[in-house]
């Protein structure tokens, strides 16, 4: 993101930019920086987007090779078209003899590191991956966010605010959003303004539901699992969801037990910072066979579900009296 920021200051650009990876937030910013300092508002003779299945890649090449009219560059904005995994073979190969005066965006969901698509751009220097940030520069957009509404947030507040809207930083602009409107005249945002208005999402649910299982809480976590029914959430996504973190809390405990830390680990598991720390602590609270014992009973009940068996409610309920039960 700083190779962006820093064409744009110097107004010295590449002529292809991949921006590919999970934080949608983030690839919407940055195409709307790069169109912003490319293209003349209205210019619609110089720039050209195409986005999603069926382009046709003869016309592509075609605008590519069309000088600009009154303007230094010609644009073309390619969104979510599948060329990160699967590049047209012309255009592929196309994409190493761009002309200089034409500019290619590409706005991808992910990237094959083996394909032309992400070679081209890796070449260039800007192939560029946006998942979610770390902590610190999460807190210090937030940061931003609020000191230009004129609004503070306490520390708990903070950090009930990053658990509940850490999926995205679409999420957590449109939860700040709601809060900052909430507290009105106010200037502190406090724990309890978090808890009033934000909107739990069901993978915080899920982390709440699995400390509760630490905790051997039966009443708690079924009370979370009904929560979760009565939002419509099908009982073998929750199973899923849970199979997934014990997953997680498996790999970082074994990273954890050679010696790695939650930086370390963050970067080798793809996580954030934050998310691998809060993993690691309720990682501690289940032992390794646990975390063990229950994938071997999840991939069971999830087979006897599959083959008609096993109710997918009565498999989720399985799980939790089996390892919250006392």
């Amino acid at each position: 993101m700083r190779r962006i920021d820093e064409d744009i200051s110097s107004g010295q650009f590449q002529n292809i930019y991949l921006l590919y990876g999970e934080e949608d937030y983030l690839k919407l910013q940055y195409k709307n920086k790069l169109l912003k300092a490319l293209v003349n508002e209205g210019d619609n003779m110089n720039f050209t987007k195409y986005e999603d299945n069926g382009i046709n890649v003869g016309q592509v090449i075609d605008q590519a090779e069309t000088m600009p009219f009154f303007a230094e560059h010609r644009v073309i904005l390619i969104e979510n078209s599948g060329f990160g995994k699967k590049m047209p073979e012309d255009l592929g190969n196309y994409l190493s003899s761009i002309p200089d005066f034409t500019i290619f965006i590409f706005v991808e969901p992910s990237a094959d590191k083996r394909g032309k698509l992400y070679k081209a751009a890796k070449a260039a220097g800007r192939d560029i991956e946006m998942n979610m940030p770390n902590e610190s520069v999460l807190a210090k957009w937030v940061g931003g966010q609020l000191n230009a509404a004129g609004k503070q947030m306490k520390r708990d507040a903070w950090s009930q605010f990053l658990n509940m809207t850490h999926d995205s930083m679409d999420n957590m602009a449109t939860e700040l959003d709601k809060l900052v409107s909430y507290v009105g005249d106010r200037n502190q945002i406090t724990l309890e303004d978090v808890n009033a208005i934000c909107i739990a999402r069901v993978e915080t649910k899920i982390f709440d539901m699995l400390n509760a299982i630490s905790a051997k809480d039966l009443k708690k976590t079924l009370d979370l699992y009904q929560d979760m029914l009565s939002a419509k959430e099908p009982p073998m996504r929750i199973l899923t969801m849970i199979v997934r973190q014990f997953r997680q809390m498996k790999v970082i405990k074994e990273l954890s037990a050679y010696g790695n830390n939650a930086g370390t680990i963050a970067s080798k598991v793809g996580m954030p910072d934050f998310a691998v720390k809060r993993t690691m602590q309720l990682a501690n609270n289940f032992s390794a066979k646990e975390i063990t014992n229950l994938l071997n009973d999840a991939a069971d009940f999830e087979e006897q579900f599959k083959t008609g068996r096993l109710d997918e409610k009565l498999a989720v309920e399985l799980i939790i009296m089996k390892y919250a039960g006392k």
